[in-house]
């Protein structure tokens, strides 16, 4: 159903029963699924994908072109999957050559002035908090929390599971089921509460957390402290996924806290 006042190109396809409320604009070349909610003054330009049961709250900006000098006009996308929930004032600008798409999948909740840059992946549930910023080419792997304000440097990858504390700088890779905070980020332990809500047992928690007090809290390089966890953790997917991420960090992972840290401050 759209309002008299709203604009949707001829050329955009809308299911029957999306609603698109007055003074939003809908470019050419998008397509909205069923069920979808659209707010007043939104603006969904050219190359959008939008699932099933989305909703986008005034004020978005949804595939503008990317803020990036080498993009040169090429046909690219975003795509947001099923019952994902965009507030107000969120941008998310379409990929490049690069990759061709920006992804967030299904079940997200982009909170309020949350900016996902082009190229990015984002998975399934998860949570960009109010003023989070991604920079281009990021990935995020399902049910990771970004807190308020926190600002993700390009090409970093965060594995699934993690909570990044508000207001955190992210300028290496965290590894999947870990809690960073602090500055510069560190490890601050296993996300074992969102763990537990999740459905993961004592058991795979105190698995997660052998494997991370080898990693983190010994004092050992990653090399290292990766050679004893495959000789000593017993195989699992926890275990597999952990060290695959790691061996597969292009920009390195996160460092473990140290008190002198403190100290120096």
């Amino acid at each position: 159903m759209n309002q008299p006042l709203s604009y949707v190109h001829p050329q955009a396809r809308v299911a029957k029963n999306v609603v698109i409320e007055p003074f939003s604009n809908i470019e050419k070349n998008v397509e909205i699924d069923e069920g979808s909610w659209i707010g007043s003054n939104v603006t969904i330009m050219e190359g959008a994908r939008i699932g099933k049961n989305v909703k986008i709250f005034p004020g978005a900006v949804i595939s503008a072109i990317p803020q990036d000098l080498k993009f040169d006009g090429e046909e690219t996308t975003v795509t947001i999957g099923d019952n994902t929930t965009i507030r107000e004032f969120v941008t998310v600008n379409r990929g490049t050559k690069a990759n061709m798409e920006t992804r967030i999948g299904k079940n997200c909740l982009l909170m309020a002035y949350a900016h996902v840059a082009h190229d990015c992946i984002i998975g399934n549930h998860v949570i960009l908090a109010n003023c989070a910023t991604l920079a281009g080419h990021i990935e995020i792997g399902d049910w990771a929390i970004i807190g308020g304000l926190v600002a993700v440097h390009q090409f970093v990858h965060i594995g699934p599971h993690v909570m990044i504390s508000g207001g955190s700088l992210v300028r290496k890779d965290v590894p999947p089921f870990t809690k960073a905070a602090r500055e510069p980020l560190s490890y601050v332990g296993v996300n074992s509460i969102g763990l537990r809500r999740r459905g993961y047992s004592n058991e795979q928690i105190n698995h997660i957390q052998d494997i991370y007090r080898i990693l983190y809290v010994n004092g050992l390089n990653v090399s290292k402290a990766v050679s004893i966890i495959e000789a000593e953790i017993p195989a699992s997917q926890e275990r597999d996924e952990i060290l695959f991420f790691i061996t597969n960090s292009s920009r390195g992972i996160m460092k473990g806290y140290s008190s002198n840290r403190d100290e120096k401050l």
